[in-house]
């Protein structure tokens, strides 16, 4: 049965966090302090929050500037995932990753769909690893930021979390 497993000790984890648009910042950011409240209030670390254009060089090197910070263990951006010109997060995504989650991205549209029809198809929101972190890429709506920490990454990043979860397999990321 899937569930938290109260009997084992909670383990926080440290995120990076960017918001990726060419129009938000500290002061109108809203799905960036969406995002970070819910991982903070599920235990967890936020140990950056940075606002990166929507420029895939800029979003790449954000990427492999965090992979390379040991403390962190996942990194989640939110915008720059829809279909217009500007929105590039997927293709500095893709361009970084050594492995896709794609379950994240349909289950992520699943829900969507539950709540605003059809025009879920518009998110091109994913999950993969790269050099051994876990890297989330959500819409730049703070309602989807609340459903995919909400109905998803707050029970894959809750080590308790049976019959598996994301943290469980972090010290096996690197394998090979």
């Amino acid at each position: 049965m899937s569930g938290i497993d109260q009997n084992i000790k909670f383990i926080p984890i440290n995120f990076a966090i960017a918001v990726i648009s060419d129009t938000r910042n500290i002061r109108n950011d809203k799905s960036g302090n969406v995002l970070g409240g819910k991982i903070v209030d599920s235990g967890h670390n936020v140990l950056s929050k940075n606002f990166i254009k929507d420029e895939v060089h800029e979003i790449i090197n954000f990427f492999k500037k965090n992979t390379k910070e040991k403390e962190i263990d996942a990194i989640i951006t939110t915008g720059g995932t829809g279909l217009t010109g500007r929105d590039s997060t997927p293709e500095a995504f893709q361009a970084v990753i050594d492995k896709e989650i794609p379950g994240f991205g349909e289950m992520f549209r699943m829900i969507s769909y539950q709540k605003i029809g059809t025009s879920a198809l518009q998110s091109r929101a994913c999950g993969g690893i790269m050099s051994g972190k876990f890297i989330f890429i959500l819409p730049g709506s703070p309602s989807a930021c609340k459903d995919a920490w909400d109905e998803i990454l707050n029970f894959q990043f809750d080590n308790r979390y049976r019959p598996c979860n994301l943290v469980d397999l972090i010290p096996r990321l690197t394998e090979s």
